[in-house]
Order: C-alpha cells, then structure tokens, then sequence
C-alpha cells in the first residue's frame, strides 16, 4: 500500500488519545476507533506511521498491530484470551526439567529456579516441576490464583501480554517480566535456555537462529507495547 498521508498527529479524547493521518481519525481493521488509552502508546503508535516511506510496510508497525488486536479481538473476546493465557500456567515451560542428573538439568536449576520461586513467593502459590514430558496438572488454587492476576489486565495489556507468554510457552517468565522483578533478557534467556543448551553441545544451526531472532524481535515488540501502558 502506497503512503496516502503526509502528517501524523494524536489528539486527546475521552479514552485516550486518537491517532490521526493529514487530520482524520484512524480506524482498525474491523472500523473501529483507534484510540490508545496512554500518551506514551500514542507518541509510539504515531512514530510508527510517521516513519513510513513510499510504501507502507504493516509488518513495521507492530505496536499498531498490537493495538489492533487490542480494539478489534480482546475486548469483545476478553474471557477467552485470560483462558488462553492462563493455559500457559498449565503445561509452563520452566516446570518440565530433564531427569535428575542429566547437565540440562542442572542449568535448568539454575537459571528456572529464581523465576519459579519469584512467581511462588509473589502469588502465594506452588507450582509442580516435572522430570520428563508427560503432561501434570497445577492445583486448582496456583492457577485461580494466576488467573485473577491476567483477569486484572485491561485490554491493551492482554494483547502484548499474550504474545509474551505465548513465544515462551511460560506464564510465569511473562508475569516475572510484567512485574520486572527480572529484565527482559533474562526472561528471554530463561524460555530459549534448552535450545541454546542444544547450540552449545552441538553448534548454531543458521536457520534454528534466524527463528529465534524473529521470535526475539516479536517478544521484544510486545514487551514495548507493554511498556507503553504499563509507564
């Protein structure tokens, strides 16, 4: 799609600030509004519009896509996103270990465990670690708990957050960022560690990294929409 505007500009309204192109409103792709509820999503939003040349290039707009998905799927959806989000709680990457003894376990150990006793101590929960693969359900009480937690999240949020939790397998490591009682890399890390553990036994493979720096760069795109709301 050509670039069909020349000014990008936000304006104050009574949910937020509305995005405009050459003075008109900006719509989502179901024709709703798009208004962002935070002055500093506003300013990111309208960079991303405003850094556009000839040729508009939506995958260089994630945080309007995320804003998108705000309007248009959370909010009449918002149940069901909390449930989809809360499943990562269920079968969370940093509760499957390697079986005891093995080195990957060891690391896991080292590098899971913080996260995991961060999240116990903060949300008076306890979460089961597994050896191996097989599916083990939490208590019905840590996942109650972890769902008032997401059941809080307003819109907005719920869209960068679901991609978090998403592209680590790991409520927790998105909680733990959300919260920042740890960085982003460390999260970032923490739900790649069995894959890197993969490349330092065996070397990189150039396509196994390429993927991981998309993942990477969708990750840290949601973790900035987040940022936006959060201040």
């Amino acid at each position: 799609m050509k670039r069909f505007y020349k000014t990008v500009t936000t304006e104050p309204v009574e949910a937020g600030r509305a995005l405009l192109l050459d003075g008109r409103s900006v719509k989502t792709p179901l024709r709703a509004p798009l208004i962002l509820p935070t002055a500093a999503l506003a300013e990111a939003v309208a960079a991303e519009w405003d850094a556009q040349g000839e040729e508009i290039v939506i995958a260089a707009m994630p945080l309007t896509g995320f804003a998108n998905a705000a309007i248009d799927q959370v909010v009449p959806n918002r149940l069901r996103f909390v449930d989809d989000i809360v499943a990562y709680g269920e079968t969370d990457t940093l509760c499957y270990r390697a079986d005891p003894g093995d080195p990957l376990a060891e690391r896991q150990d080292r590098d899971w465990e913080p996260i995991l006793q961060w999240a116990e101590n903060r949300y008076d929960i306890r979460m089961i670690r597994v050896a191996g693969i097989i599916h083990q359900p939490q208590s019905s009480h840590s996942l109650s708990r972890l769902r008032s937690v997401v059941a809080a999240m307003d819109p907005f949020v719920l869209a960068g957050f679901s991609t978090l939790a998403a592209i680590g397998g790991s409520l927790i490591g998105a909680l733990a960022l959300w919260e920042q009682a740890f960085d982003s890399g460390t999260i970032w890390r923490a739900i790649c560690l069995e894959e890197l553990w993969q490349e330092e036994l065996w070397g990189a493979d150039a396509e196994a990294v390429a993927a991981r720096e998309h993942r990477r760069g969708a990750f840290d795109a949601a973790w900035r929409f987040c940022c936006t709301i959060k201040g």
